[in-house]
């Protein structure tokens, strides 16, 4: 990836301006157009820039996250009944009663804006990867080309016992055309489970390994949309941090890594990104 000067754009010519004036004038306010300004002097001036979602970038596309008081996925159904690996194998059709929907909910989402600024900024030499906790596939249909999902993707479906792999759509109408609704395995029969991490789980190692690689030769680890609370993932800042690199953080909630932030932006992430690529002179997301 192509280093860039402090207050330079892409091939050297200088940025656009980064005074508050500028966020402030995309409905950002003064003190969130400050940190935004500030978030784009930090990547411009970096070499290799690598970020970091979680599921708050996300919801602009009407997904749900998790763990928000009021909204969150958990706070209506107990993640150790419906997605832990225990749960599958003692009872497959409950587990598919529950994912069945949300699979057919996201399989409907498109990317948002947040998403598509990250590829602006990627197509513009500005962004040397994205490493995602999601599995709702929104990177992938935005166009991000150097993606690592650490937690899996709902791209697919795997048999546990055998190795099977099918696409996503092709399990979908194995379920509707079973009797229990439990899409199963040609080869042995075995129930297939969504090819995503599940609780109780390991981490693919590859993936892992991939987004360790990444964010240990990060400049600066753009974290978006995420708590910062899930291990290993939330591991994975402090070895930018161990390399000497900076953190910047894009998220409404509060995380544990706040107080080893460089750059702590508190706004929507939709507004923060698109500010900051219009910062950047990456265009319009």
């Amino acid at each position: 990836m192509r280093g860039l000067r402090a207050g330079t754009g892409v091939g050297g010519r200088r940025a656009a301006p980064m005074s508050p004036a500028a966020p402030h004038a995309n409905g950002l306010p003064p003190s969130a157009g400050l940190e935004t300004a500030r978030l784009a002097e930090l990547v411009a001036g970096a070499r290799t820039v690598v970020a970091l979602t979680g599921a708050g970038i996300s919801v602009p596309s009407g997904i749900p996250d998790f763990r928000s008081p009021g909204t969150g996925l958990w706070e209506r159904v107990d993640p150790m009944e419906v997605a832990h690996i225990d749960a599958f194998r003692r009872d497959p059709r409950r587990f598919w009663q529950f994912y069945a929907e949300r699979f057919a909910t996201l399989a409907e989402k498109r990317p948002n804006d947040a998403h598509r600024a990250l590829v602006a900024m990627e197509r513009h030499g500005l962004l040397g990867g994205v490493i995602t906790q999601n599995v709702d596939m929104l990177h992938r249909r935005a166009g991000t080309r150097e993606l690592v999902e650490v937690h899996g993707s709902i791209a697919a479906c795997v048999c546990p016992e055998c190795g099977e792999r099918i696409p996503l759509e092709q399990a979908r109408e194995r379920m509707l055309a079973s009797a229990d609704g439990v899409p199963r395995c040609e080869r042995c029969g075995g129930p297939l489970k969504p090819d995503v991490v599940l609780f109780g789980e390991m981490l693919p190692a590859a993936p892992l390994a991939r987004a360790g690689e990444l964010c240990a030769g990060a400049e600066v680890l753009l974290c978006i949309g995420s708590s910062l609370e899930v291990h290993p993932v939330a591991g994975l800042p402090r070895l930018t941090l161990q390399a000497g690199g900076r953190l910047a953080i894009v998220t409404q909630g509060e995380t544990p890594l706040d107080p080893l932030a460089a750059v702590r932006c508190r706004g929507d992430v939709v507004q923060e990104l698109q500010a900051l690529v219009r910062a950047l002179g990456a265009g319009e997301p």
